[in-house]
């Protein structure tokens, strides 16, 4: 059961690799912006797939947990995947946070710009938010695939 998961997770990463692939392809900034938001999207739902995917593999078939904590309520904290993941969010620095930042950053209204004048200079770097770099999606994209895989390795039926 957790194999068709699997292959799903997979798929929506492949999927978003491949609009990144696309990206240096494309010299339209819509277009771009576009393929951005695609690979994000589809790097999202494959987070969320891969909730599910640990649902199924600890035999709650129906159930499909939209976070860590409906996630921990199912299977409970002492399960090496919930330990994984609650490390995982709370670095900072792991694909699961960028996920997340990714999420609140594309999830809400562009933040509105004070116009430029001598009188309202400040002289602090603005937060320009999450990194969407095709880079820093690839690497989180490539991370996501890695934990996957481990945990399809880990419950894989002989």
């Amino acid at each position: 059961m957790a194999s068709q998961w699997h292959s799903l997770v997979s798929q929506k990463i492949f999927l978003a690799r491949n609009l990144l692939g696309q990206l240096e392809h494309s010299d339209s900034v819509p277009t771009q912006e576009a393929l951005l938001q695609g690979s994000i999207e589809l790097g999202l739902r494959a987070r969320k797939l891969t909730l599910v995917m640990i649902a199924r593999v600890y035999q709650h078939k129906h159930s499909q947990p939209d976070d860590l904590e409906a996630l921990d309520e199912l299977i409970g904290t002492h399960s090496p995947e919930m330990t994984e993941l609650e490390q995982l969010a709370s670095d900072g620095r792991s694909w699961w946070s960028h996920l997340e930042q990714l999420e609140r950053h594309q999830g809400n209204p562009p933040v509105t710009r004070k116009t430029v004048s001598n009188e309202n200079v400040i002289a602090v770097a603005a937060d320009t938010g999450p990194d969407r770099s095709k880079q820093a999606l690839e690497t989180t994209l490539g991370a996501m695939k890695h934990f996957i895989d481990i945990l399809e390795d880990r419950h894989s039926e002989w």
